[in-house]
């Protein structure tokens, strides 16, 4: 079950990701690799999360909002979207909420 969790944390990394780059282009990518907990192989679309995936989503989130203010965070919601339902509760980064 830890593994399914893992990967819907990196589906929503990557579906940040990909939200984030259709706005900003290239500069989205890489913002996520500056994040200390992700692994992000862009050429194949995929993340890996090492640590806590909670926090490395909410880090991900910050560094957009950071850089581009709120409306970077309702980007990043909206991208994670339907996945956000398969998440438990107390597993919802508060960034997403």
């Amino acid at each position: 079950m830890a593994d399914l969790t893992q990967d819907i944390y990196a589906e929503i990394a990557v579906r940040i990701i990909q939200g984030q780059e259709n706005i900003i282009g290239p500069i989205a990518v890489e913002q996520a690799q500056q994040v200390r907990e992700l692994q992000v192989d862009w050429g194949q679309r995929q993340v890996t999360i090492s640590g806590n995936k909670v926090q490395a989503i909410e880090d991900l989130i910050d560094k957009y909002r950071d850089l581009f203010g709120h409306i970077s965070v309702e980007v990043s919601k909206q991208a994670a979207g339907s996945l956000m339902s398969r998440l438990p509760a107390d597993g919802l980064p508060a960034s997403l909420k």
